[in-house]
């Protein structure tokens, strides 16, 4: 029998395995989400956001020993992965409030008036959702993570591929959901967790799946989309796959703070062992300020320690490094990782600007705790930069100040690439809020008006349906005149709220 093998990257030692999922079992299991489809689209979401407390509640309790089994997995550390099992039970709560507020089913009546018909329009659950989850959360992006708790929250069974990086904890998270769903008194089928890479490929081609949620890499998320597409009905893939985040040093920041800044960036950059997607890979400072140096300097004081999630993305971060060399970038400083396991050397780079062109390895990302600093004449040659990078998930700009002069001007210039910008803020780590985008244009992600985190992420899992001439009493709850689901509505023409309704208000740390 195959098996998903589970390793220590501190020492490279086997932990365990999981038995594959066969055929028939992955078939069995996206029937089953099928089958009860109907029923947890129609089930109002506050008996939804019940199951996803279960959830978030079993998580809490368990959270020693999944702490134990994550970190034999991903040696990521204690502290880390219990910040990280609250985040993940918070999630779980926040998607759940928003889908009892309501407002993303887009609730939209107009009644009958003159020679117009009626017309009621709702976002409607999509059906069964496939969820591939990454490797560098395994709590917050992984079986019980954004994807799968915005897909529950929006009446959406969730099918899970298990992650190979962590497959003894992605099986245990599985065995958890299903015992708290079921006792929280869920439909049978609901969620479903399947293992191997065939049995993703299975996932895929079912023709009961509805949409694909994935977070990784380009790679992967290309193979993903195109499997998607390929099928007799295609469907929607939102891949959240990242690619060089940028960090912009203005003039006046420069002088006013560069070690300060440079400290800063060298933390983002090789927290986690550089294996963030939001991960700043790339900092254009102005000419003269020798930014490559002060970075160089900082990462040295620093000495960050810590080991890649996986021997292949170890060996793709060396490899990345030489490929970088080989495209024009050199070597400023690296300091290595611990003697053992799956370690990489966290390592800066310097590149002349006008090697930064479409095309060159250069702009791809090389996950690890890797960066290139660039130094730019003037703002016309910073521009010309800006434009020759890959769209991405975020990037930040180093002002003096609010009254920075150069601040406005960079900030648009970077808003035309990224789908988070940040003013003095490094741009990793991502808050699951309202207001919250994480996504980005192309190939930072498949679909650039979607986001994997943040109240909007239940968007991903609908689509619009209106109802003409239908009788009051057919159509489905959000639109009934008596407003059962109590959420916000725009009715001939005017946003209509209910009286007792209270957004939620968490947020993610």
């Amino acid at each position: 029998m195959s098996v998903d093998v589970s390793y220590d990257p501190r020492t490279g030692r086997p932990n365990g395995e999981v038995p594959v999922t066969p055929t028939a079992e992955v078939d069995a299991i996206v029937t089953a989400a099928a089958a009860c489809a109907v029923e947890v689209a129609a089930t109002p979401p506050t008996e939804r956001a019940r199951w996803s407390g279960a959830i978030a509640d079993a998580l809490e309790a368990a959270r020693d020993e999944l702490v134990d089994l994550a970190d034999a997995e991903t040696a990521l550390g204690r502290p880390r992965l219990e910040g990280e099992v609250a985040r993940t039970a918070g999630q779980l709560r926040f998607y759940a409030d928003v889908a009892v507020e309501g407002s993303y089913l887009g609730a939209t009546i107009d009644h009958a008036s003159g020679a117009n018909p009626s017309l009621a329009r709702v976002n409607v659950p999509r059906g069964p959702v496939a969820v591939f989850g990454a490797s560098n959360f395994p709590f917050a992006f992984s079986v019980l993570g954004n994807d799968t708790a915005s897909a529950l929250a929006a009446g959406c069974p969730v099918v899970v591929k298990g992650h190979p990086a962590h497959p003894l904890l992605s099986q245990r998270l599985g065995a958890l959901a299903t015992d708290a769903l079921r006792e929280a008194g869920a439909p049978d089928g609901v969620f479903g967790i399947v293992h191997g890479f065939d049995a993703g490929v299975r996932l895929v081609e079912a023709p009961q799946i509805t949409a694909v949620a994935f977070t990784g890499s380009q790679r992967a998320g290309m193979a993903l989309r195109d499997a998607a597409e390929r099928r007799p009905v295609p469907i929607p893939v939102f891949a959240e796959m990242g690619t060089v985040n940028p960090v912009v040093v203005t003039g006046a920041a420069a002088e006013a703070r560069l070690a300060e800044i440079a400290s800063g960036f060298v933390g983002s950059f090789t927290l986690g062992a550089g294996q963030f997607c939001t991960k700043p890979g790339l900092m254009l400072a102005p000419r003269g300020s020798d930014a490559a140096r002060a970075v160089a300097d900082a990462l040295r004081e620093a000495a960050p320690q810590g080991w890649s999630l996986t021997e292949g993305i170890a060996e793709a971060a060396r490899t990345g490094v030489a490929e970088l060399v080989d495209a024009g970038a050199e070597v400023v400083a690296s300091v290595d990782g611990p003697d053992a396991g799956w370690s990489v050397a966290s390592t800066v780079l310097s590149v002349p600007l006008d090697a930064l062109q479409s095309g060159s390895r250069l702009l791809e990302e090389c996950f690890g705790p890797v960066a290139l600093v660039a130094e730019y004449d003037d703002t016309e040659a910073l521009a010309r930069a800006v434009e020759s990078l890959q769209g991405t998930l975020a990037a930040a700009v180093m002002a003096a100040d609010e009254s920075d002069p150069d601040l406005p001007g960079v900030l648009a210039q970077l808003t035309t690439k990224a789908g988070r910008v940040t003013v003095g803020d490094f741009p990793t780590g991502v808050a699951y809020t309202w207001a919250q985008h994480h996504g980005g244009p192309w190939p930072a992600t498949s679909d650039p008006t979607a986001t994997s985190v943040g109240a909007a992420a239940l968007s991903r899992f609908t689509r619009p349906v209106t109802y003409q001439s239908v009788p009051e009493s057919a159509l489905p709850a959000p639109l009934r005149d008596d407003n059962p689901w109590g959420i916000p509505r725009r009715v001939d023409g005017r946003l209509t709220l209910p009286t007792d309704a209270q957004p939620p208000t968490k947020e993610g740390p």
